[in-house]
């Protein structure tokens, strides 16, 4: 198993595929949004829009991490993305994230996203557990997570100052076990 074939996942309202350079400018937006800022952290300040395009240019090759775009099959139109990184092939673990942009968010999109993602890495990867951390107050995102059978297993208190504010981060992970008990009974 590894993530060197980069699959298009398709779902009833999204379409997860390899990213392409030419991906760059719209992520740009995307995590320009403040929204994006406040729930995930700011990116780092040497980044740029030459480095983004570099950086999703070279996603198709990276043999041990799995990059995908989410993409509104309604309208084609990217709206964020999904990654499974930190790949343990002992273990068969890895660690979850993504990111939605607004035109993405509220309709559902990032949960089925989440879904076909974590379905992927379970029945074609052969995954054994995917671990993620999400900020406390990002309450959209842990909703999504509960919904895709993501469960908590922690609480790291205080991680970050943030606006004048400490903020906990929350750590949730999803077995293979949980996955298959959940989809035999949405069947």
């Amino acid at each position: 198993m590894s993530f060197s074939v980069k699959p298009v996942l398709t779902g009833a309202r999204t379409e997860l595929r390899p990213f392409t350079e030419a991906d760059a400018d719209v992520m740009w937006e995307i995590m320009e949004d403040p929204d994006v800022l406040r729930f995930t952290g700011e990116p780092p300040r040497e980044l740029t829009l030459e480095h983004l395009r570099s950086w999703y240019g070279s996603r198709a090759a990276q043999p041990d991490r799995l990059d995908l775009a989410v993409t509104d099959r309604a309208t084609g139109e990217l709206v964020g993305e999904v990654v499974l990184y930190e790949w343990d092939p002992q273990d068969l673990s890895c660690t979850f994230r993504t990111l939605i942009g607004p035109r993405g968010r509220d309709r559902g999109l990032g949960t089925e996203a989440t879904r076909l993602v974590v379905r992927h890495a379970f029945e074609q990867l052969g995954l054994h557990r995917i671990q993620l951390e999400a900020y406390g107050h990002n309450r959209r995102a842990l909703h999504v997570y509960e919904k895709a059978g993501f469960v908590v297993e922690g609480i790291r208190r205080d991680v970050e100052l943030r606006d004048g504010e400490w903020v906990d981060e929350v750590i949730m992970g999803i077995l293979d076990r949980d996955w298959a008990a959940l989809s035999s009974t949405a069947r």
